[in-house]
């Protein structure tokens, strides 16, 4: 900020005026902008930065973008973890949900002001409805239902891409991170250790979901409780939920679905 207030005021001494000014500040906000966008990678229908992975290499959850970098973009749905083990962050159609556990509870906050140690989003306006069948009832049968349907609306389901999910499942287990390390270095153990879990029966909501077949530890988790380990099935999806009569936001580790669920792609 010093810097900057150096060189208008140098500016000023040579004679520039107002709208000049004004000029080179935008050019100079322009590159900052451009500069924070080509940190990420854009991958399919998904941009990404960060990874998971990359706590356990050193140790700590840094932030690696600021939630007010994503400002002002329309249909924008995003995921990830907030800086420091200390919350969820979820953004369903431009909209924040952050939430952060606070003793035996949590709080929710509406604002951008947060940092995330890896964040996955998607910029949609235009989706595709899919009624889900009854056959489909738990984690794993979702999993295989998106992609199947995914490939079927003419997706390219080797390259990430986003979902969405509405209706009112019979019941979501799921989690807010809260940094229980106690000032350790992150491992995978003290990483499990840190979640707070929740459970919400027979409640409306909104899923956001990301499907990857080749970002394991990057947005998506290695292992999720709902598989099981001896199955030999791979974790595909990261989902978070947003309630539509409660403030309950944040991962899913497991849910049980209900007849009338709906499942939205992206429309080509």
């Amino acid at each position: 900020m010093h810097k900057l207030a150096s060189v208008l005021s140098r500016l000023i001494r040579e004679g520039f005026t107002f709208k000049k000014i004004a000029l080179v500040v935008l050019c100079v906000a322009a590159i900052a902008g451009t500069a924070i966008a080509l940190s990420s990678t854009r991958e399919g229908l998904v941009e990404y930065i960060g990874a998971q992975k990359d706590i356990f290499i050193s140790g700590k959850a840094a932030s690696v973008v600021s939630l007010e970098d994503l400002a002002g973009r329309k249909g924008l749905y995003a995921m990830g973890p907030i800086d420091g083990l200390d919350g969820e962050i979820t953004i369903f159609d431009s909209k924040p949900f952050i939430t952060k556990v606070r003793g035996k509870d949590y709080i929710v906050d509406n604002t951008l002001k947060h940092g995330a140690f890896f964040l996955v989003w998607t910029e949609q306006t235009r989706w595709q409805d899919v009624p889900v069948p009854e056959t489909v009832k738990g984690y794993v049968d979702l999993q295989q239902f998106v992609k199947d349907r995914a490939k079927a609306a003419g997706i390219d389901v080797t390259k990430p891409f986003p979902f969405l999910l509405a209706g009112t499942p019979v019941e979501i287990k799921w989690h807010i991170n809260v940094d229980r390390t106690e000032g350790k270095p992150i491992t995978n153990e003290l990483f499990v250790k840190s979640k707070e879990p929740f459970i919400t029966r027979n409640e409306p909501v909104d899923i956001i979901g990301f499907y990857s077949e080749r970002h394991s530890g990057i947005f998506l988790s290695q292992y999720a409780p709902a598989i099981k380990k001896e199955s030999g099935m791979k974790n595909a999806i990261h989902l978070h939920l947003v309630s539509r009569t409660s403030t309950a936001a944040g991962h899913i580790d497991d849910l049980t679905l209900n007849e009338a669920m709906v499942l939205r792609l992206p429309k080509l």
